[in-house]
């Protein structure tokens, strides 16, 4: 297949949307496909190489195709729109076209479908409800005006009436969209992913970060909704551990409200911050830790819709898993048995679900194992597999619905191998 990939951020991007992006689109073109992304060049001189940042070998299948834009922030939204609607146009140079980005899939389908390739929605959440909920998730979020909320509830009702495609990060996602606005058909539940661990990089950590105190490791946004507070809380609790947080920028509030708490809790020369690292040193920072925190309170995008990156770059950690007892949780990680569950939003339960592992090693190692075991259906080559075979069904049903006038322009889906 022939996929145009289509993402409006600037790339490389250290965040978990640039992470994701890369590893699908690279895990599609491994199994022969030819990816194009289409995304805005990077911020950095000299421009950085996203196969080097993202620690993965050249392929020939991926291609990067950046859009001019400069400007303000409208007017550079306003140039890529205008680059993928350009780039996405002309059915015969592409046969699918795959995006996360809710208005530009809304723009897309205004198109004909027979001047473009079919186009698969990618939801992580439902738009109207995370704009409504932003200022309680983020330090210094403008609300959202009604208006604006009905815009975005209308968009959403469009896209998952009128895309090709459809798919949700969740089951709980699905089942809530289905809930809103009705069956439909074409529509996959495909989770992120993750690389596994090598032994060769679990002996590599071994020696980079000797024996040391134990350590509970918190890795991604700082956001409030996070629950990286409740770690903090959690570690000010217990006087013998060390806290490890990792992620967080510099030129946002969070990282220093994060850092002011440490303080006023006493804790703050037993918690070491990272701020943010390249993606490619995350995962041997994960594996000096003892015990991984998932602290996510119960808020209504957390509770049926989140499906964390971090939540499989856990599991392949080799480390257990102490996570907030949520819905969206529950559809991969189980108490017990690859993890402990915990109360969500109360930092007294998830210090006692960490002190769990902490008194009993052996039940830690059990978890962590299971945990590595039942990873291995969350790989990022699992996840293009589930894409493909959707992708397939879109090609085909476009095809049938156009009474395969255009059948002769493509060459054949490649089928799962």
């Amino acid at each position: 297949m022939r996929i145009l990939y289509l993402a409006d951020i600037r790339f490389p991007l250290e965040r978990a949307n640039g992470i994701q992006s890369m590893e699908t689109c690279y895990a599609l073109a491994a199994r022969g496909h030819v990816v194009t992304m289409g995304v805005r060049p990077d911020t950095q001189s000299p421009a950085r190489d996203p196969f080097a940042f993202y620690g993965l070998p050249r392929i020939a299948g991926v291609r990067v195709e950046t859009a001019v834009v400069t400007g303000p922030a409208v007017a550079r939204r306003a140039g890529y729109l205008a680059f993928a609607l350009t780039r996405a146009t002309g059915r015969g140079r592409q046969d699918v076209i795959f995006t996360r980005d809710l208005g530009l899939a809304a723009l897309l389908l205004r198109i004909p479908a027979p001047l473009r390739a079919p186009v698969v929605y990618e939801a992580h959440g439902i738009a109207a409800e995370t704009a409504a909920a932003l200022p309680t998730m983020v330090s210094g979020a403008p609300p959202a005006s009604p208006a604006k909320i009905r815009r975005l509830s209308s968009r959403e009702s469009r896209v998952w009436h009128a895309a090709d495609g459809y798919v949700t990060i969740t089951a709980g996602l699905k089942t809530e969209l289905e809930r809103r606005f009705g069956s439909r058909p074409r529509i996959a539940v495909v989770p992120d992913g993750a690389r596994l661990a090598t032994e060769d990089a679990e002996q590599k950590t071994a020696a980079e970060f000797p024996a040391h105190q134990f350590t509970v490791g918190y890795a991604g946004h700082l956001y409030p909704w996070k629950g990286v507070d409740l770690v903090v809380e959690a570690i000010a609790a217990m006087d013998d551990t060390r806290g490890l947080i990792i992620g967080g920028h510099e030129k946002e509030p969070d990282l220093a409200r994060v850092k002011a708490l440490a303080t006023t809790l006493g804790c703050s020369s037993r918690v070491t911050f990272t701020g943010l690292l390249p993606p490619g040193d995350v995962a041997a920072r994960l594996r000096q830790a003892d015990v991984l925190a998932l602290p996510n309170p119960a808020s209504a995008i957390a509770r049926e819709f989140t499906s964390p990156l971090k939540l499989f770059e856990y599991m392949a950690s080799g480390r257990p898993i102490v996570a907030s007892d949520l819905p969206s949780f529950r559809e991969v990680l189980t108490d017990g048995r690859n993890a402990v569950l915990v109360e969500a939003g109360r930092a007294e339960a998830l210090a006692a679900g960490i002190l769990r592992i902490k008194d009993d090693p052996s039940f830690g190692r059990q978890l962590a194992a299971q945990a590595l075991i039942d990873v291995r259906a969350y790989t990022w080559a699992g996840r293009a597999t589930a894409l493909e075979t959707l992708f397939a069904d879109v090609i085909g049903g476009s095809a049938a619905a156009s009474g395969g006038a255009d059948r002769d322009e493509r060459p054949a889906p490649q089928r799962p191998r």
